[in-house]
């Protein structure tokens, strides 16, 4: 009987090649909500995964959209407008909670990834994308570069300063 040593287990008769598809078919069984999650985050458009206090998380032009920081408690982060929000929590509030304390203020909300089915996980994702889609695009609306590119008139936009006078 052959003997090899895989990640520091001793294993009888299965080569080590086969112990870690193994291991990763395990992982992925134990981690398929979360390997769901990461799978609809990186196939929207332009969406790359890199990590932020070394937790995964998913962006677009380098600007988050959803995390996985709250993977050991089996929850994805969505950043979402408060309004969205709390229409999320009042549908399904056995699959969204807010975050603790102001970053749950701010719209940054958990999904229960165990809960979420892949429809409402891709939904959830598909929203806080769009977010920050339109966020980025009336960045570079128009009007705005327009203002930019005028001229600054010669007058200060501060109101002159008017001279003191002591109290009689």
């Amino acid at each position: 009987m052959k003997k090899w040593f895989v990640a520091g287990q001793r294993r009888r008769g299965i080569s080590p090649e086969k112990g870690k598809e193994r291991s990763r078919r395990n992982q992925m069984k134990t981690n398929s909500p979360i390997a769901l999650f990461r799978r609809l985050a990186l196939e929207l458009p332009g969406a790359v995964e890199a990590s932020h206090m070394n937790h995964p998380d998913f962006r677009i032009n380098n600007h988050i959209f959803a995390t996985l920081s709250a993977q050991e408690k089996g929850c994805g982060v969505l950043k979402l407008t408060t309004e969205q929000q709390s229409a999320f929590i009042a549908d399904q509030p056995h699959i969204f909670s807010p975050v603790q304390g102001g970053w749950g203020r701010m719209g940054m909300t958990f999904i229960h990834l165990n809960q979420a089915d892949e429809s409402i996980m891709a939904g959830a994702l598909k929203t806080a994308y769009r977010n920050l889609q339109e966020k980025q695009s009336q960045k570079k609306s128009p009007k705005k570069s327009q203002l930019k590119s005028q001229p600054k008139s010669t007058q200060s936009a501060r109101p002159a300063k008017t001279t003191r006078r002591p109290l009689q």
